[in-house]
């Protein structure tokens, strides 16, 4: 027995030394493989490691290129597209310095016919639309005309005129329809030319077109279109739409919301306005109504550099200490400033970046209509919205103090059209 257990302790012994030994083989194939796959991930992300290197320089490589090729196309772009200089030239609308008519319909009573026009045909009556006031015509023919000291003949050889149209909503039916006719003197019906232009919202599209007699010898009329593909980027829908003219002796320009659609170099002069509306629609009328004396100088020299442009205000100031103003425009009883008073900005602007350290009263006057407690505070607001404007053309605000004078410092009688048209003003006075 004790023979037995000896033998069977050295077999154990063995076993628990086999197995041993196994767990050590076991230990070091395992250690070996660890090893192994350690340094094949490793070698694996190594190889990794470069390769993406390899990767992003191609990469980068192919973007760089793919880089080059878009700024290839992006310059190919721009250069077939139209010049900014040119595009530039189309929105040269200037307002005449000398206004002769004005009439924004604010003062008059709704429902009755505006006291500043005589009528031709038809009928009308003053009306709103969002709380704008207009003449809006209630017959299926309609003419107006200013009233004028010479109904006749009233317009000089160089002049602008001015008006707003709304444009109804989409879906709305009410269409605006609108002629302006340039007429001769004499006969009433004799036209030296004529503008017309409809828009129907259901569509939404809008027609026209326009017919002159030539000038200056040339015999014939010249005429065209004016559909929607021409005009409908610049119309705004739902609002009212501003329309310009500028006639300078013979050269005939017409103008949507800033925007020349209409560029006649011969066109007959004429004498005198006509407002007409033909059919019986909605909406039918207009507002705003500015005729003035003067205009962009005929094929006036264009120039990219504004200095020759600010020469006006460096040589007023320089004189007289200070630059005065009635072309900075801003909307009836608004401070929100009109888009035809930024070439008058942009002249104003160049001169003080010109003259850094120069500082400037910014002074808005009203005319005098209205009371002192709207006129006050709206003239201050105005002063203020220039200020504003100079400073997004790159002026140092700090130099400049806006002022409010209202209507208490006219420089002309406010008992005229003209003389409020004068009081209506902006002031630079250097200080």
């Amino acid at each position: 027995m004790k023979k037995f257990i000896i033998i069977l302790i050295a077999l154990l012994m063995t076993g628990i030394s086999a197995d041993a030994q196994l767990l050590d083989r076991l230990k070091d194939r395992a250690k070996d493989a660890v090893e192994r796959n350690l340094g094949d991930k490793v070698e694996k992300g190594v190889n990794d490691l470069l390769d993406g290197k390899k990767k992003d320089k191609k990469d980068k490589k192919e973007k760089a290129s793919k880089n080059e090729d878009a700024d290839y196309e992006a310059t190919e772009a721009i250069d077939d597209t139209p010049d900014a200089t040119s595009q530039n030239v189309k929105s040269d609308f200037v307002r005449g310095s000398v206004i002769l008519f004005e009439d924004d319909f604010a003062n008059e009573q709704i429902g009755e016919f505006p006291s500043k026009w005589d009528i031709d045909g038809g009928s009308a009556e003053v009306a709103s639309i969002n709380g704008k006031k207009y003449l809006n015509f209630t017959d299926d023919w309609n003419s107006v005309a200013p009233l004028m000291t010479n109904m006749e003949s009233y317009l000089p050889d160089v002049f602008t005129l001015e008006w707003d149209v709304f444009y109804s909503k989409v879906g709305d039916y009410g269409q605006s329809d609108l002629d302006v006719h340039f007429m001769k003197k004499g006969s009433w019906n004799d036209q030296a030319g004529n503008v017309a232009l409809t828009y129907r919202p259901w569509g939404p599209d809008s027609y026209g077109g326009y017919r002159f007699e030539k000038g200056e010898g040339a015999t014939g009329d010249v005429n065209g279109s004016l559909d929607w593909n021409q005009i409908k980027d610049f119309i705004k829908i739902g609002q009212w739409n501003h329309f310009a003219v500028s006639f300078n002796k013979r050269a005939f320009k017409f103008y949507i919301n800033g925007n020349r659609v209409i560029n006649l170099p011969n066109a007959k002069a004429p004498e005198r306005i006509l407002f007409i509306c033909v059919g019986d629609y909605k909406y039918r009328g207009f507002t705003n109504v500015v005729l003035a004396a003067g205009a962009k100088d005929l094929y006036e020299r264009q120039t990219t550099d504004l200095s020759a442009a600010a020469a006006a205000v460096e040589k007023a100031i320089a004189e007289t200490g200070k630059f005065v103003t009635n072309n900075i425009l801003f909307e009836t009883g608004k401070a929100t400033l009109k888009p035809e008073s930024m070439e008058e900005i942009q002249k104003v602007a160049e001169y003080m970046k010109k003259n850094p350290s120069a500082r400037f009263e910014v002074q808005g006057h009203t005319d005098n209509v209205g009371s002192d407690k709207t006129n006050d505070p709206l003239s201050q607001a105005r002063a203020e919205a220039v200020v504003k404007a100079l400073e997004e053309q790159g002026v140092d605000p700090f130099n400049l103090r806006p002022v409010g004078k209202g209507s208490h410092e006219p420089v002309a009688d406010n008992k005229t059209d003209e003389g409020r048209a004068k009081n209506r003003r902006v002031e630079f006075i250097k200080k």
